[in-house]
C-alpha cells in the first residue's frame, strides 16, 4: 500500500488532478469557460503538431487527454446552468482585428442557452469516444488524424456558441474541411473520392444560399450580431420568405432532408468508423440546430407559411428512408439511412412549434446522437476483425461474441424507441407535441417507429442469430473474438447517457424549458 502511494505514476496523477481542479476554478471565477473550451483542442493540437512522428502512443494520449479534459469542463457548463433563465448565459466577448486595418476592431459574442448546452456536451462527449475507439485502429498518418479532430472539435463548439451570423456561416462550412480531409484520407473504399466530393458539393451549394441571405440581413439590419437582428429586425413577409428559403437550402441538406440526402449513405459507407460517429452524431445535429437557433425566431411568420412544405418533406422522408434501409446490404446503409429517418421526426417536432414538440426535437437530437454514434461503433468492432460490411458475410454472432450481441441489442433496442430508452422519450413528446397541430401528420410520422423496427429487428436476427458462417470467402467466424476492455469503455458513457436520459429526462427538459419558451413566444406574438 505504501508503494502504491508514493510511486511517481501516482503522485503524477494527483497533481494533474490539482492542476485541473484549479485550472476549472480559475476558468469558472473570469468566466472564460467558452473561450476554454474552443481553445483548448486547438491548443492541444499545436503540441501535438511538434511531437515526433514515432511518438505515437505519446500524440494518442496527449490527444485523448485534451478531448477528456474538454468534456469534463463541458460538463461544468451543465451544473453551473441557470435552468430558470431563457437568456445566454456565460456570455464572452471576443474582440478581433482586421489584418489590412491595425486600428479597427469588431468583437462577437460567444454564449449559450438551453438550446445549445447539450449540443456542446455531446460534441466533447463523442470527439472523446471517437479518439478512443480509434486507439488501435489507425496505422497511417496518426497525428494528422488527431489533429483533425481536435481541429474539427474547436470548430463545432465555436459553431454552438458564436452569436454572430456571419461567424456561424464560416464555422458552419469550416467543419466541412476536416470532414473531407477524414474522408478522403482515411477513407476505406475506392469510392472515397466520390462521396468526400459529394458532401463538399451538397453543403456548400446549399450554403451559399444561406450566405446571401445574411448580406441581406447586415445591409438591412446593419450587424451580423445574433441579439441584435433578433430584437430590432422588422422583415415584410415577403423578405421573410426568401430569407427563411435562403437558410432553408443550407439547414435542410445538413439534416438531411429529401432530395438533398443523398450525399449522406455515400459518406457514412466510406467514411472511418470514427468519422462516421462525428457523421451522425454532431454534423446532422447543425441542420436541427439551426433551424432552432436561426430559422424559427428571425423568420416567424415564414416560418408558418412554409409549414406545409416543411410537413411533406419530412413525412417524405421518414417513409422513403425506411423503406429504403429495408433492402440494404450494407451495415453502415442501413444504419445512414435510419440517420435520415430519425432526423427527419426531429423536423416534425421542431415544426410543431410547442413546448412539447421542440423539447422532444431537442432530446431526440441528442439522443439519436448516443444511439446512431453506438451503432455505427457497433459496425466498426466486427469490421475491424472480419473487414466487410456486407450483411451476408454474418450469422451467429451470438455464439462467439455475447457481450457484444447483447450491447448491439441494447442499440437495437433504443432504436426502435424502446420505453426505458432515450429514443422512447424524444419521439413521444414530438408525436405529442405534433398532435396538437396535426393529426394526420403524426400518425404518419409514426409510421417510421414500424418500419424502424422492421428493418432493425431484421438486421438484428440476421447478425446475431443463426448458424455460424465458417470459411465463407476470406472470413473465418470461429476464430472471433468478444469486444475488449477498450472497446467496453467506449461503449459505456453512450449506455448510461440513453438510459439515463429514458428513465429520468426531467434533469435534461429543465435546462431547456426557459430558453424554449422565450423561442415559443417570440414564434407566436
Amino acid at each position: 500500500m505504501f508503494k502504491l502511494f508514493t510511486s511517481s505514476n501516482f503522485i503524477n496523477k494527483i497533481l494533474i488532478s490539482f492542476l485541473v481542479v484549479l485550472a476549472y476554478n480559475f476558468i469558472i471565477s473570469v468566466n472564460l469557460i467558452l473561450s476554454f473550451l474552443i481553445l483548448f483542442p486547438l491548443f492541444g493540437s499545436f503540441v501535438i503538431a511538434w511531437l515526433p512522428n514515432e511518438q505515437k502512443t505519446l500524440m494518442k494520449s496527449l490527444a485523448l487527454i485534451i478531448s477528456g479534459i474538454t468534456f469534463l469542463f463541458s460538463l461544468a457548463l451543465w451544473v453551473n446552468f441557470n435552468k430558470s433563465l431563457s437568456k445566454f448565459q456565460f456570455i464572452e466577448t471576443v474582440h478581433y482585428w482586421f489584418p489590412w486595418d491595425s486600428n479597427s476592431s469588431t468583437y462577437v459574442l460567444l454564449g449559450i442557452d438551453g438550446i445549445s448546452l447539450f449540443f456542446v456536451i455531446l460534441t466533447t462527449l463523442l470527439i472523446f469516444i471517437c479518439l478512443l475507439s480509434s486507439w488501435d485502429n489507425i496505422h497511417i498518418h496518426l497525428k494528422e488524424y488527431l489533429l483533425t479532430f481536435l481541429i474539427l472539435e474547436s470548430l463545432l463548439l465555436g459553431v454552438f456558441t458564436i452569436l454572430d451570423l456571419l461567424m456561424f456561416y464560416i464555422l458552419f462550412e469550416a467543419t466541412l474541411i476536416p470532414m473531407f480531409i477524414m474522408i478522403l484520407t482515411w477513407g476505406s473504399r475506392e469510392r472515397k473520392i466520390r462521396a468526400a466530393t459529394m458532401l463538399f458539393l451538397y453543403t456548400l451549394f446549399g450554403s451559399v444560399f444561406m450566405l446571401a441571405g445574411i448580406i441581406y440581413i447586415y445591409w438591412t439590419v446593419g450587424s451580423t450580431d445574433y441579439q441584435i437582428v433578433v430584437a430590432s429586425a422588422q422583415f415584410t413577409a415577403f423578405e421573410q420568405r426568401l430569407l427563411w428559403l435562403s437558410f432553408f437550402l443550407s439547414f435542410a441538406t445538413k439534416v438531411p432532408m429529401l432530395p438533398v440526402h443523398i450525399w449522406l449513405p455515400e459518406a457514412h459507407v466510406e467514411a472511418p468508423t470514427a468519422g462516421s460517429v462525428i457523421l451522425a452524431g454532431i454534423l446532422l445535429k447543425l441542420g436541427s440546430y439551426g433551424f432552432l437557433r436561426f430559422s424559427l425566431p428571425l423568420f416567424p411568420e415564414a416560418n408558418f407559411y412554409f409549414t406545409p412544405l416543411v410537413y411533406s418533406i419530412a413525412v417524405l422522408g421518414v417513409i422513403y428512408t425506411s423503406l429504403t434501409a429495408i433492402r440494404q446490404t450494407d451495415f453502415k446503409r442501413i444504419i445512414a439511412y435510419t440517420s435520415v429517418a430519425h432526423m427527419n421526426i426531429v423536423m416534425i417536432g421542431i415544426y410543431s412549434f410547442n413546448l412539447i414538440g421542440l423539447g422532444g426535437s431537442i432530446l431526440q437530437s441528442i439522443s439519436h446522437g448516443f444511439v446512431s454514434s453506438a451503432l455505427f461503433l457497433i459496425i466498426g468492432v466486427v469490421y475491424d476483425r472480419f473487414h466487410t460490411r456486407l450483411i451476408k458475410y454474418y450469422s451467429g454472432l451470438v455464439h462467439i461474441m455475447p457481450l457484444y450481441a447483447l450491447i448491439f441489442l441494447f442499440f437495437t433496442m433504443a432504436n426502435i424507441a424502446l420505453p426505458g430508452t432515450s429514443s422512447f422519450v424524444g419521439e413521444f413528446l414530438i408525436l405529442a407535441g405534433s398532435f396538437k397541430e396535426n393529426t394526420t401528420v403524426t400518425f404518419l410520422g409514426a409510421t417510421g417507429m414500424i418500419l424502424g423496427g422492421a428493418y432493425s429487428l431484421w438486421l438484428y436476427n440476421r447478425v446475431i442469430y443463426g448458424n455460424l458462417k465458417k470459411d465463407e470467402g476470406h472470413l473465418h467466424l470461429k476464430y472471433s473474438y468478444d469486444i475488449n476492455r477498450r472497446e467496453f469503455y467506449v461503449f459505456l458513457p453512450l449506455i448510461i447517457g440513453t438510459i439515463l436520459m429514458g428513465i429520468y429526462p426531467k434533469i435534461f427538459l429543465d435546462p431547456l424549458e426557459a430558453s424554449l419558451l422565450n423561442l415559443v413566444f417570440q414564434l407566436k406574438n
